[in-house]
């Protein structure tokens, strides 16, 4: 993919893989859509990265802001050639408890679920526009199975457990968005991009780093741009390499489920 008058909206990039790749895109001449929630490390963000970044303020725990942030980046761009869904949730402190999101949803489920599926659906017309399109969804291959209709997670939680969950709904979501959308003009891949890296969340949760953050920004950065990828949807990535989700992203069963239960919670939104 040409950088050349290219545009690419990051989640989640005031810190670790996130602002990496702000600063790399930025670098090799994209306009980049730099989201965070906190303003002054946006501004400090843009001013590292230079004129090609403009701020998006937006709290991915609150559905409103994020239906706020996909109008923010209509209004910034005419075109939009890759959403990469970066921003999560990590493990949390141990013995943390239960969180909940702005609007009383599992917190982890809500960022790192909730929140991509309403974002890429409200721009999913201006990525279509901008063909051909990618998204790019940062997931992990720590997932774990559990029953759609238990979403809330009100019992026996666990913070490790309720990310693990968000992120094979995650799974989930790209393989049936790569269904719905023809490859020549929006690909959905996902990917974990390394195995605990040195981010904020990672040193949260008091776990040894394994993973080099170049190590992720590589491969996401080959998600973005490479163009072998062009015409290359619906699949999941383990670093550089092709890997595999967890069976139930790929079961119908689950996945209509899944569908059934999202499309509830985000009735008002979508």
């Amino acid at each position: 993919m040409n950088a050349e008058a290219r545009t690419v909206l990051i989640t989640g990039s005031t810190s670790g893989l996130g602002r990496e790749l702000v600063l790399c895109l930025a670098a090799d001449g994209w306009a980049v859509l730099a989201h965070g929630r906190d303003r002054k490390r946006l501004d400090d963000l843009c001013r590292e990265a230079g004129p090609a970044v403009r701020p998006l303020v937006a709290d991915l725990a609150s559905l409103d802001e994020v239906v706020r942030l996909a109008a923010q980046a209509a209004a910034a761009t005419d075109r939009l050639d890759v959403l990469v869904n970066n921003a999560a949730v990590g493990f949390g402190a141990p013995g943390h408890g239960r969180q909940t999101s702005v609007d009383g949803h599992e917190l982890r489920m809500a960022v790192n679920y909730l929140a991509p599926v309403l974002l890429t659906r409200r721009l999913v017309p201006l990525l279509t526009a901008s063909a051909p399109a990618r998204v790019v969804n940062v997931g992990s291959v720590g997932q774990i199975s559990f029953d759609p209709h238990d979403v809330a997670f009100e019992r026996g939680y666990d913070g490790i457990t309720a990310y693990r969950r968000s992120k094979l709904a995650l799974s989930a979501f790209t393989f049936d968005l790569a269904d719905e959308l023809p490859a020549r003009a929006v690909t959905v891949n996902c990917l974990h991009p390394a195995s605990l890296m040195p981010t904020a969340m990672v040193l949260e949760s008091r776990m040894a780093p394994m993973s080099e953050l170049d190590e992720g920004v590589v491969a996401t950065l080959r998600l973005i741009t490479d163009p072998d990828l062009a015409d290359v949807t619906g699949e999941y990535f383990d670093g550089l390499r092709p890997g595999r989700s967890r069976p139930e992203a790929y079961d119908p069963d689950f996945r209509s489920k899944l569908r059934a239960v999202t499309a509830g919670l985000l009735a008002d939104y979508l």
